[in-house]
């Protein structure tokens, strides 16, 4: 008998033409619909979730992996209304991303096309269920999820909430799957699905990630893991810099955009480092100094590594050592220091002046997002709408031969 991964994979690439075709008024009446089932159904999700909940404490989670677990009335009302910004952004599929005409009277036009049906790997982010199944749809692209055991509850409830929704309001059945078999064996299969699957996104932990990148046979978008920068240089304002430091450690530390090390100029370590030192413990943060575990260690916690560099070179140098090309920081007030930073550093989002948080596809204006691509062939940083779509080109002849 065939296994669930390779029947609902099939059903999602049979229907994934369909799904292409379909008109963005479809697609946003399906999101609006998507995103009144998550508050009708509200009671229900939570359920479900406090079942999660349970079984990740009686098997002693991290208090940071119970925290992206979690769902409330606030992270339902803020997925739904991702869904209504998803269905109020503009519709990727069928524009035309240049056109021009050839001296042999040749019309080109490189116009994006959905990527067809696009897997994902994920752990324990109820969140990514419905993200992703609403930037898959607005693209035109069926999607095959597959979650992790410990929010296999949370994710079975949002996923049949917001398929049902979705088909209701004349989406192809079967352009949403959901996994529910989450042994190790159906992530397996899920990687070696080329027949089925156009692309497989992991996301999650360094461990899902590079095994995800090693052993798949579908093309894969490597996302997600955080070992963010901040680098405090010596002309900046400490008062600025402490906030800056403080919120990107301290306002969620359990996701891959908050900072896991902290470089201060020598010129400045005197003066900055007891009060953020102070600050960051007051809030709990376990500062460390910079063994080389440290400096490559992304925590997902309250903890920090602190290095003193003598200048701006040496933190460049730094960074693009250990960081994972996700997001990094310089607080400066000199501006050559500041271009001479963001030109050298080679992550997805470099910022000046500002916190990693920012680094989210909400907070970029997508939406939701697929997740944080931390490499650079196809997409790099926030994954929104038009990152999952591919193009084609259409050429308009009159006849020509070569």
């Amino acid at each position: 008998m065939n296994s669930e991964v390779e029947l609902k994979c099939k059903e999602a690439k049979e229907v994934s033409g369909q799904l292409g075709l379909t008109a963005s008024e479809t697609k946003n009446r399906a999101l609006a619909a998507m995103a009144e089932a998550l508050l009708k159904n509200e009671k229900e999700i939570l359920a479900a979730n406090a079942v999660d909940l349970e079984a990740a404490e009686k098997k002693g989670l991290s208090a940071t992996l119970i925290d992206r677990l979690a769902l409330d009335d606030k992270r339902i009302r803020g997925m739904a209304q991702g869904l209504e910004i998803v269905k109020g952004l503009p519709d990727p599929v069928g524009s035309v991303i240049f056109e021009w005409k050839r001296p042999n009277g040749l019309k080109i036009k490189k116009v994006r096309v959905p990527l067809g049906v696009i897997g994902i790997i994920y752990e324990a982010r109820p969140n990514v269920t419905v993200d992703s199944a609403a930037l898959c749809l607005k693209a035109g692209n069926a999607v095959v999820l597959r979650g992790g055991s410990d929010a296999i509850q949370s994710n079975k409830i949002l996923a049949k909430v917001i398929s049902e929704a979705a088909y209701l309001s004349a989406i192809p059945n079967g352009s949403i799957q959901f996994i529910e078999d989450t042994s190790r064996s159906s992530a397996e299969e899920l990687m070696q699905a080329r027949d089925y699957l156009d692309v497989l996104i992991p996301r999650g932990g360094k461990g899902l990630i590079q095994t995800v990148v090693a052993q798949s046979k579908v093309p894969t978008i490597e996302t997600g893991e955080g070992n963010c920068h901040a680098y405090v240089e010596k002309s900046a304002d400490l008062k600025m810099a402490e906030n800056i430091v403080f919120n990107a450690k301290v306002s969620r530390p359990s996701v891959c955009n908050a900072i896991e090390t902290l470089l201060v100029d020598k010129a400045i370590a005197d003066k900055f480092l007891p009060v953020i030192s102070k600050r960051l413990k007051e809030a709990g943060v376990e500062i460390r100094g910079d063994s080389e575990e440290d400096l490559r260690t992304e925590f997902l916690d309250l903890i920090l590594a602190v290095k003193v560099v003598s200048g701006i070179d040496e933190a460049i140098l730094h960074i693009n050592k250990y960081s994972t090309k996700h997001s990094e920081t310089i607080i400066t007030k000199d501006k050559l220091a500041a271009k001479k930073f963001t030109a050298s550093i080679d992550s997805a989002a470099v910022y000046v002046n500002a916190s990693t948080r920012f680094t989210d596809g909400g907070e970029f204006g997508f939406g939701a997002e697929i997740g944080i691509s931390t490499q650079k062939l196809h997409a790099r940083g926030p994954m929104g709408l038009a990152e999952l779509t591919s193009y084609k080109y259409i050429i308009e002849g009159s006849g020509q031969v070569r």
